[in-house]
Formats: C-alpha cells, structure tokens, sequence
C-alpha cells in the first residue's frame, strides 16, 4: 500500500509534514488549487524541485496531428493536448545571498496544508541557509472560486535570531524549462510540446507585469498578469523587468530581528479563440484590478464563504472510519475544484492538477462526475451540460462524417472534436451520447429547470435519440438491434447489443420524446414531428436486452457468455493490466472485464433488473471483472451493497475513495482521477446509502458496513435541501430548506414533513456468500484503521489504466 506517514489523518485538511522529493509530483497534485477556469499545481513556490510544474486554463489547448500507419475513412486527424501556461506561482527567495532551496542547507521545519473549508494552501518553512543564516517563512495560495480569473499568493519572511539580507524575486514565466515529456509506456501522460507559447506583447507598470501568448498551431490566445502589494522595512528596493517569455518584480531589503518582508501577489489569467490581443489584455487587466479592489482578506473571506455554502449542501459525515472521513472530504473538495467555474468548457478527467490524458473529457464526465455536482453544486453541473451543447455543430459534423443522423460526441475530447485514434474503444463507444442525455435527465428532475430543459436539454435529447434511431435497427424479428459498439468495458469492442448501451439509449429514446411532447413549439423548431417521436418510443419499446437462458444471467453483450473464459489462474500478477501483456484480439474474445459494464447497468439502469437479476448478475460478473481501470471500484461498491454484499462494497469503497491519497494506480503525479473521487462519494451516498433518482422519483434503501457507525449526508432537489442519516437499525430523513417531499424508503412512499424529522426502520441486509474475483484480484479487505489492507497496483500495472 502507498500510505504517507507525513499526511495525518484530519477531518477537513490535508497536512505534509515533510518533503519527500521521491513523492514530491504526487504531491503537487493532491495539494492542487483550482476553480475549474484556472488550476495551479501544489509545486513549490520557488519552482524547485519540482515533478511537473502545471498552471492550467480550461480549454487551453494545442492541436496536434495524429499519426497513423494506415489511413482509414473516418479517423481523427488531430489531436488536442492542454498546455501548461504561464506560469505565476514563483516566488523566489535568496537569504544573504544563498538561494532558497529544500535541497540545501537545513530544513528545520516544513509543513503544508490544504484546508478544504479556507480553500487555501498555506505553508511553513523553517529554513536555516548552507551559511548558517535562519529565516521563517509563511506563505498562503488562493484559487478564487468567486472570481474565476484570479488567484493570489502571501508571501512573509522573517528572520530568526540575526538580521538578514532577503531579496524576493516575483516571477510570471512561459515555456518554463524542466517540464517532464511523457512517458513513452504510459498511455495516459500527455504528449510532451515544446515551447508552444509565441509571445504578443509584454509590458509592466509599476509593480505589474502582463504577458499576452498565443498557441502556435491552435491560434488560442492567453494572458497572464501579475501586480503586487509590498511592506518592507525602510530603505527596500523594488525593481520591475519584462521580456518575451518572463516578467520579474525584484524586491531587496535588510531585516532585521522582529521585522519581517511581506510580499502580496495578485494573479489573473484569462483566454479566448476569438478575442484580440487588446480585448484579452482588458480582460486580465480587470480581473486583476477586481482582485486588488477586493484585496486580500475580501478574497480570503469570500473563499470561506463560497465553500461554506457548499458544504451546507454538500457534507458527507462518516462515523467509525476518520480516515474515510478525511477522503471523502477530500474527494468533495477535489470535484468541486473541477467544475465550479468551468463555464461552458469541459471538465477533464484529471481536472485541472496535471496533464494526464492530455487534459482530456471522457465520458466520464457526465457519468462519474456530474451525479455529484448535480445535487451538491448544480450550477456547475448545468454549464457542463451547457458546454457540451456548444460543440452540437462538431457532434453533428461527426456523426455525418460516419453516415449517421443526429449528433456524434467524442468519447474523449478538450474543445468538442473526437481525438482518440483507437477507433474501438473511441468511434465504437457511441454510449457517451446515452451517458450525456442521462445527465441532462438527472438535472433536469433535481432542479426543475425549465429553461435549461426548453434551450438546452431538449436540443441534447433529440440530436442523440436521432444518433440512437440511425445506429440501430430493427430486426426480423422485431427487436430494435445496436450492433458493433463497445460499451463501458474496452476489453469486449465492437460487441453487438451491449446491455449497458442497449438500456441507456432506450432512456435516451423515451427522455427525448417526453422532451418533444413537452416542448413542442421548440421541437417543431428542430425538426421533430410526431411521426419522428413515436419511432423513438417504438425503438426504445423493442430493445434487445440479451439474456442467458442456460446461466440465467444478462450477457454483457450478444453471446459474450459463449465466449472463452479468460485463464485466470494461469495468469500471473506482474501481467495485470491485461492490456500491456495480451493482444486485444485474445481479450476481445475472451470472457474478462476491464471494468464495470453490465455492472454499471445494474446501477444506473436498475429499474431495468429484478432483485434476483441483479444478484446473479453480480455474482456471475464478479468472477471476470480485473478492476485494470479505477473507474471499476465504485460502481462494484454500490451494486455489491445493493445486493447484500456490504463487507465487500466496503472494501471496494476504499479503492474508490483512496486512490490518490494512497496512490492505488501509481499516477497521481499526472493528476488526479476525478472520476474515482466522484466515485467515494457515489459509493457512500448511492452505495451505503441506498440513494437512486430513477424516474425523477428519490429513492433510499440504506445499510451499512459494520465499521461505518453512522452517515449522513445531503441531497439537493428542487429547492429543497434534504439531509439523510443512517445508522445501523434505521434512517431519519430531515428537510433542512424547502416543503414537504414524497421519498421512498426500502420500496415504501413516504412523505418527510418540513417541520420535523421522519425516520424508518432498515430491514435486515440478505444474506449472501461473498462472490469470488478472479485470483489475485480480489479487493484487500478494508479496516477503520486505515488503507493499510488497501491494495495497490504493480507499478508496471498502473501504467496502463485509461482512468
């Protein structure tokens, strides 16, 4: 296991109390700082050591080709990779003349800490120089999440004992040396750009310095700023330079004992496809003088403020396991960082903490990520939806490109266009469409926004339902066929009637004509006549769903349970991940599971299954699924506690929530899987505590582990804002804002009063043997104490896992 004696276990922080320069790129991406429009790596303030040095902008991107050593009709021709920009975090110190650095002279004292109620890191140094001069030094970062271009840094030195010579050196740097290209074996890092950056224009005044750049082969333009309040002690000296790729504010001053240098830096970063130089250059400037206005203690304050309301709505409190606590806390803040302020861009699935996948949306998005924000953050879960609107024209450009109708959306992508090369796993996986309308079901049902269903869901509804009504057919027999498609599982491509794509896209089909049915001056707009919406509803009415008579199980797809099964015990643990040492013409025709597939169907389609269905289902798919992807955990935590199995829904619970803070998949240090932190609270709230919104309806059926005492958490819907506490022998439902509101508890309607709470008794889990895993790949069992018994990838393993 991958467990840091320097990270204590806190409730609502993330404490290092010590540098390991082995770990210190894990580190810049767990002590991330984002607000979905800007995102600044946990590197040091002086810039080195550094594992990967990181300041994003969502959305900014360059375009690269895609090399291929065949040509085929219909394959992307480029591809996009974020770009690390320029780069504001540095404040360089040198103390009588030596150069700070966590390399030399004495580290007396080294802490940081990621508070996830201040939203602010803050770090404390005791530092004593190679001459022997000691200085202490505070600093405090803040991504604004109020004010999505800005981002500030304080910055205090003092010395101990004897007085000292200090210069502080402020730096805004582009095409920063010493970033680490990609690792050729390791198809999630991103593909190494050197020197993407050209320059514009850069200029200073006074102590403000703005460098504008532009992306070489995309055209995108940026611009990045930095201004600067200083006290210092009589008789400092301040010094301003500019150049093509660099601004520098030099600041030189004797202090002496009980004196300290105190450095406040405002940053503002902002981007456009379309805008001028002069247009992007006013507004940075504003974001920056908006960030001055505010000053220092307005952005700390309304920091406090913003997150205090998000955990109003947003807190999941844990009894019995406070390392499961802090996770949880941890995965919250981390999706919260991702997407607050997005804006009409994508939210990637590394976020905006590092480069991997190039900075990549996936499925993912609307799949893991957006279940979450939709009831804890739901304006950042609208402008995800709204983004995906903007790139209708591209979807609907690659939909026609493969000679289909409606709209075709890439199955991972930064500003709308398809970039994956890998045609099976990519063009095949038309399920990301169902995965989009389901998202815009959900929100719809949770907010009651009408506008947002007439402008914006209505369109994503019927351009996908019209995909769904071109991708599959009907057969002799009547049944409405989607064959040659790869579902969630991309160890099984180019399947014919995937269970999980089959079922999404017949909700996708019956949302749609609800759509038009509601709208329907809107919907003529678009086209859409009855005719067109009964076919919807005939096709969803006839879907296969394929199902193994002799097993009594659903087959992941059209006869995937007359294939071979894989020989697990004749492989080994160092050829895990499967797909770096077999060809994916033996996995293809094999019976094993990358990750959850028919599983997932289970959970997001669970209307679809009887009880007993989804138990045998489980258990039979329990013995094939190989977890080589970290989206797999929770979606088996919340199937494995829906259908008894709570111990094991507990331990995959762990691998769910702890894979960064433990590094399960050894590549944190390309950032953090967004969608497996959106999945620790998935597997708690939609796992242990029974939650599903099918059919707009909210429905519980809570159980819990043995370790977990009590949970409780909070559910946003329609005004309301719902809190649900569980405990071992019963539920208590209380509305803390809002009216009256029909639930159902374990298959029984029940309405929760607004003026006091409601609690139900939880009947008794059934009892179930735990199902058996593929040798070598069972989850290790979990215990309050710690992720100790969690058990993570070979390192050669890791390499490999998409997400």
């Amino acid at each position: 296991m991958i467990s840091h004696h320097f990270y204590p276990v806190a409730p609502l922080e993330i404490r290092e109390t010590a540098i390991d320069l082995d770990l210190i790129d894990e580190a810049e991406s767990l002590f991330a700082l984002a607000n979905g429009h800007l995102g600044l790596r946990g590197n040091l303030d002086e810039g080195e050591p550094a594992g990967l040095p990181g300041t994003y902008l969502n959305g900014f991107h360059e375009v690269r080709p895609l090399p291929y050593a065949e040509s085929a009709y219909g394959n992307p021709e480029a591809g996009e990779t974020v770009l690390n920009v320029t780069d504001g975090k540095l404040v360089r110190l040198l103390v009588d003349d030596e150069l700070f650095d966590v390399r030399y002279g004495e580290l007396v004292e080294h802490e940081r800490v990621l508070d996830f109620r201040a939203g602010v890191l803050r770090r404390r140094v005791h530092w004593r120089s190679p001459a022997g001069a000691e200085v202490r030094i505070a600093s405090t970062r803040i991504v604004s999440l109020p004010q999505r271009g800005a981002a500030a840094i304080l910055y205090e030195v003092e010395p101990v004992g004897q007085g000292v010579r200090l210069v502080v050196q402020s730096e805004l740097i582009a095409n920063q040396d010493g970033q680490r290209t990609a690792e050729q074996d390791d198809p999630r890092a991103a593909a190494a750009l050197a020197c993407p950056l050209e320059n514009e224009e850069h200029y200073h005044h006074d102590e403000m310095v703005l460098l504008v750049h532009r992306a070489k082969s995309s055209g995108l333009r940026m611009a990045a700023a930095m201004d600067h309040d200083v006290d210092a002690p009589d008789g400092a000296t301040l010094e301003v330079e500019d150049a093509e790729d660099a601004g520098r504010v030099t600041i030189a001053a004797d202090v002496g004992p009980g004196e300290r240098l105190r450095v406040l830096k405002y940053l503002a970063y902002g981007w456009s496809g379309h805008r001028s130089v002069t247009s992007v250059r006013a507004q940075v400037r504003g974001s920056l003088a908006e960030a001055r206005h505010t000053g220092w203690d307005g952005l700390c304050a309304d920091q406090r403020e913003y997150l205090d309301r998000f955990w109003a709505n947003a807190d999941v409190e844990v009894e019995g396991d406070t390392e499961l606590q802090q996770a949880v806390r941890f995965c919250l803040f981390h999706v919260l960082q991702s997407g607050a302020r997005a804006e009409m861009r994508a939210i990637a699935a590394k976020g905006l903490t590092g480069a991997g996948y190039d900075g990549h949306a996936f499925w993912d998005t609307e799949s893991f990520v957006l279940p979450v924000l939709t009831y804890t953050a739901p304006d950042a879960a609208r402008d995800a939806l709204r983004w995906r609107c903007t790139t209708m024209d591209l979807a609907r450009e690659r939909a026609q490109q493969l000679g289909l109708a409606g709209a075709t959306f890439p199955w991972r992508t930064i500003a709308g266009r398809e970039c994956s090369g890998y045609w099976p796993a990519s063009t095949s996986a038309f399920h990301v469409n169902a995965d989009i309308a389901d998202a815009v079901v959900r929100y719809q049902d949770a907010t009651g926004d009408e506008r947002f269903s007439r402008d914006v869901g209505l369109q994503l509804l019927v351009e996908t339902a019209r995909l769904w009504r071109s991708v599959g057919h009907h057969d002799a027999a009547g049944g409405f066929r989607i064959d040659g498609v790869t579902g969630p599982d991309e160890y099984s491509a180019i399947a014919d009637n995937n269970v999980y794509t089959n079922l999404m896209a017949k909700r996708n089909l019956l949302a749609a004509a609800d759509a038009v049915a509601a709208h329907g001056t809107e919907a003529r707009e678009l086209g859409v006549d009855s005719e067109e919406a009964g076919a919807w509803r005939d096709a969803a009415a006839d879907m296969v769903v394929p199902y193994d008579r002799r097993l009594h199980v659903h087959c992941q797809a059209e006869n995937f349970t007359n294939h071979a099964v894989w020989d697990f015990a004749g492989t080994p643990p160092e050829m895990y991940p499967l797909l770096l040492h077999a060809p994916y013409f033996d996995l293809y025709r094999k019976q094993v599971v990358k990750q959850a597939d028919l599983v997932l169907a289970l959970f997001t389609c669970g209307d679809e299954f009887t009880a007993e269905e989804k138990a045998r289902d489980f258990e039979y798919y329990e013995a094939l699924t190989v977890r080589d992807s970290s989206l797999s955990a929770c979606t088996q935590a919340i199937v494995a506690a829906e259908t008894g199995h709570l111990d094991l829904a507990y331990d995959y619970l762990g691998e769910a929530a702890f894979v960064d803070l433990h590094d399960l998949a050894h590549n944190t240090k390309d950032g953090l899987h967004m969608a497996s932190l959106a999945g620790g609270w998935l597997a708690l709230v939609c796992g242990f505590g029974g939650f599903r919104d099918h059919g707009g309806t909210l429905r519980f059926a809570p159980r819990l582990p043995e370790p977990i005492e009590r949970l409780r958490f909070r559910l946003g819907w329609r005004g309301r804002r719902l809190r649900v506490d569980v405990s071992a022998t019963d539920a208590t439902y209380v509305l803390e804002e809002g009216d009256a509101l029909e639930i159902v508890h374990h298959g029984d309607p029940v309405e929760v009063p607004a003026d006091e709470p409601l609690t139900r008794p939880i009947p008794p889990a059934p009892r179930r043997e735990r199902p058996r895993q593929p040798p070598g790949r069972e989850p290790r069992r979990r215990t309050p104490e710690g992720a100790a018994q969690t058990a993570p990838l070979s390192r050669a393993g890791a390499a490999a896992r998409r997400r």
